[in-house]
C-alpha cells in the first residue's frame, strides 16, 4: 500500500501491523482483496477521518508532533459492522423457547414495552453500545421498538461518539400485544418526522422498518413501501425466510403472493436499499428476484441455530448465475454473542455443514468492508484509507493462553486470522476506536 497524501493535520497516529481490505473478495484470488502492512502507520485527522497510511518507517516528519498510540505487533483493522441486531433485545440472550414466534411471545414482546419509557430507553442504548464497543463493533445497522423514544434513544447515545448507525421506529400493527402495535395510517407521519429530524445527521441513518410480515397488515406495508419511496436514499430493513414456522404463518396471512419475497415485492420494498435478516429458506425463485433488486440478505449463524431456524447456504448466495449480496450479523438477542468474531465462528460451522469452506479472508472481509457495501457506506467505512473515519479496532493474537499457544502454529495470515475467529471473543479486543477516539480500552 502506497503512503497517501496527506495535509499534516493529524490529531494522533496508530501503529500496528495493519490488515485491510481494498476490494470484493474473490474465492479465486482470495489474497487479492487484502493488504498487510506489518510495521505500518495511520495518521487520524482532527476531524476523525484518516489522513494517512503506510509503512510507520515511512510516515512523514509532519507527523512526528502527533501524539502515537503504538501497538507493536498487534493487529489494526476496520472495526466490525452489524447489520442485523435488536437494540431492545440486549438482555436476552440464551432465552430458551420452542421457536421463533413462541420466543417473540414470552420473551422479546414484554421486553419490548418497557421502551415505552424514554428513560428506560436511554440507559439501555448507553449500555447496548458498550457492548458493541467492547466486542469490537463500530456501526450498526439495529432494530428498536415501535415507539418513538425507543429510536430517538439510540440515534442520540450514537450521535455522542459519532457513531455510523441505522435504525427506525418499528412499524407493527398486528399480532403484538397492545402497547407494541402502531396504527398503519399514523406512521408515514410518525417515521417521516423521524427521518427529518435524524437521517444523514452527522454519521445517522434512517432505516425503514416493518418488522416483518407477520405483524404488518397490507396498510402497513404500503406505507413502508411509500416512506421508501418518498425517501430513497433511507434503508429498509426486515425479516424474511427465517423459519417454516414463520413461512407457513405468512401463506395464511397473504394466500395471493406467490411466496415470502413477494410479499414484500408487491409494495416495493424489494430494492437495491433493502436488507432481509436471515433468508434461510429461500426458494429458487426468491434468490433470482432478490438478486436482480439488488437487495441484501443477511446470514445470522448463532440465531439460526439457536432457535433452530435452520441453515444458511452461503453457496446459494454467490452462485454465479444469481449472485446475491449477504452480510454477517449477530442478531442480539435470538443471537448468543455480541461478537462478530463468535459470529464468523458460527457461521464456518454452519458452511461446513453445508459442503462450503467459509476462508477467514471471506469471514473478515463480509464482517467489515463487505457489510459497509450492504449500508452502502463502502466509501466511508469497512477499510483503512484516507478519507475514510478511523474506525478501527485492535485485536490482540494472544490475548489468552490458548490464543498464545495456537499462534505458534501459524504461517500465513490466514492462519491467524482464522485462529482469531474461531478462538477469539471480547478479550481479543484490545482497543476500539470511533471516529479517531477510543471508545472502549481492554
Amino acid at each position: 500500500m502506497q503512503p497517501i497524501k496527506h495535509k499534516g493535520s493529524g490529531a494522533k497516529v496508530i501503529k500496528g501491523s495493519i490488515v485491510t481490505f481494498c476490494d470484493r473478495y474473490d474465492p479465486n484470488n482470495p489474497t487479492a482483496c487484502v493488504r498487510h502492512i506489518p510495521k505500518g502507520a495511520i495518521a487520524v485527522a482532527a476531524d476523525g477521518r484518516i489522513e494517512w497510511v503506510g509503512e510507520a518507517s515511512k510516515l512523514p516528519a509532519d507527523y512526528g508532533t502527533n501524539s502515537v498510540d503504538d501497538y507493536g505487533d498487534k493487529l489494526v483493522l476496520a472495526g466490525f459492522i452489524d447489520t442485523h441486531i435488536h437494540f431492545p433485545q440486549y438482555r436476552m440472550l440464551a432465552a430458551a423457547s420452542n421457536g421463533l414466534l413462541d420466543w417473540l411471545e414470552r420473551y422479546t414482546f414484554p421486553e419490548e414495552l418497557k421502551y415505552r419509557s424514554k428513560e428506560y430507553a436511554a440507559a439501555a442504548a448507553e449500555r447496548f453500545l458498550k457492548e458493541l464497543y467492547k466486542n469490537g463493533t463500530t456501526s450498526a445497522l439495529a432494530f428498536s421498538t415501535v415507539h418513538t423514544e425507543s429510536a430517538e434513544a439510540l440515534f442520540e447515545a450514537a450521535l455522542k461518539n459519532n457513531m455510523a448507525l441505522f435504525t427506525g421506529k418499528t412499524m407493527m400493527d398486528r399480532s403484538a400485544p397492545d402497547g407494541l402495535t402502531d396504527r398503519a395510517e399514523a406512521n408515514f407521519d410518525e417515521c417521516q418526522n423521524l427521518i427529518n429530524k435524524w437521517h444523514r445527521k452527522e454519521r445517522l441513518g434512517y432505516a425503514i422498518t416493518p418488522r416483518f410480515a407477520i405483524t404488518s397488515s397490507e396498510a402497513q406495508l404500503e406505507c413502508a413501501g411509500d416512506l421508501l419511496k418518498a425517501n430513497p436514499s433511507c434503508l429498509m430493513q426486515t425479516h424474511l425466510s427465517e423459519s417454516l414456522g414463520e413461512i407457513e404463518t405468512v401463506k395464511g396471512l397473504f394466500p395471493d403472493a406467490v411466496d415470502y419475497t413477494d410479499v414484500y415485492d408487491r409494495f416495493n420494498l424489494v430494492t437495491d436499499r433493502s436488507v432481509f435478516a436471515h433468508g434461510v429458506h429461500l426458494s429458487e425463485r426468491e434468490i433470482l428476484r432478490l438478486s436482480e433488486a439488488g437487495s441484501a440478505v443477511i446470514h445470522c449463524p448463532t440465531s439460526n441455530t439457536f432457535l433452530g431456524s435452520g441453515l444458511f447456504e452461503i453457496a446459494r448466495m454467490k452462485d454465479a448465475t444469481t449472485p446475491t449480496l449477504w452480510g454477517l450479523a449477530t442478531d442480539i438477542g435470538a443471537g448468543t454473542s455480541y461478537s462478530m468474531l463468535a459470529t464468523m465462528a458460527e457461521a464456518f460451522k454452519v458452511a461446513m455443514l453445508n459442503g462450503y469452506r467459509l476462508t477467514a479472508l471471506e469471514a473478515f472481509y463480509t464482517a467489515s468492508l463487505g457489510n459497509a457495501h450492504i449500508l452502502k457506506l463502502e466509501s466511508e467505512i469497512g477499510s483503512i484509507e484516507a478519507g475514510k473515519w478511523a474506525d478501527l479496532i485492535i485485536l490482540d493474537p494472544n490475548a489468552t493462553d490458548t490464543l498464545r499457544n495456537r499462534m505458534q502454529l501459524s504461517e500465513t495470515l490466514e492462519d491467524t486470522l482464522f485462529a482469531l475467529m474461531m478462538l477469539g471473543d471480547d478479550r481479543t479486543i484490545q482497543a476500539t476506536y470511533v471516529a479517531g477516539n477510543i471508545v472502549h480500552q481492554s
